[in-house]
């Protein structure tokens, strides 16, 4: 991680250094996030095609890749990269400068054994305050966490069926077709 004496801004993450290293903004503090890994990478490609092909498909909204940077707060300032995310097309808003200024309506994450305990859990509440899906990931228990309330989390596992609610509406995603990718020799 980065140290700074003052906290960060969106716009200083814009203009850091290139070190080869990504980063993300959580309340004006840097924070280094590691690569992919290939079953992280395969499982983000495999959400995005799926996801994204439904979505275009009905014209819903646009789909944004990993290091993709949305604020997501001010003073100070929180900036995230989800591996994936969705904006409805209701909501879709230009740029500024190297962020979108809101929060995705899903945001997608898939979880590495790199991640800490108390990662993804800070990234679910931070993406929840305005975000009306978080989605988490786990290729190794082939699982997948759907938050779309502080409280709420429903648990799909390889034999369940997501529905996309009113968020992709008709939009129905076998759990087990995200980690079909991964039985592939």
């Amino acid at each position: 991680m980065v140290e700074r004496e003052r906290p960060c801004t969106a716009e200083d993450l814009a203009t850091l250094p290139e070190d080869g290293l990504c980063y993300a903004l959580v309340h004006g503090r840097l924070v280094a996030i590691l690569p992919m890994s290939d079953v992280h990478g395969e499982t983000v490609i495999a959400l995005s095609l799926l996801i994204g092909n439904f979505a275009c498909a009905h014209g819903l909204g646009r789909l944004y890749a990993a290091k993709t940077d949305f604020k997501l707060t001010s003073n100070p300032n929180t900036v995230l990269a989800p591996d994936f995310a969705f904006v409805s097309r209701a909501r879709v808003v230009p740029r500024e400068g190297s962020f979108l200024p809101i929060a995705p309506d899903l945001a997608v994450e898939v979880a590495s054994p790199s991640n800490s305990r108390l990662e993804l859990p800070e990234k679910i509440a931070l993406f929840q305050v305005e975000t009306r899906q978080v989605w988490i990931v786990y290729p190794r228990r082939r699982a997948v966490y759907v938050y779309t309330a502080e409280d709420q989390v429903t648990i799909h596992t390889d034999k369940s069926v997501i529905d996309g609610g009113d968020l992709l509406p008709n939009f129905e995603l076998p759990v087990s077709q995200i980690f079909a990718v991964l039985d592939e020799p």
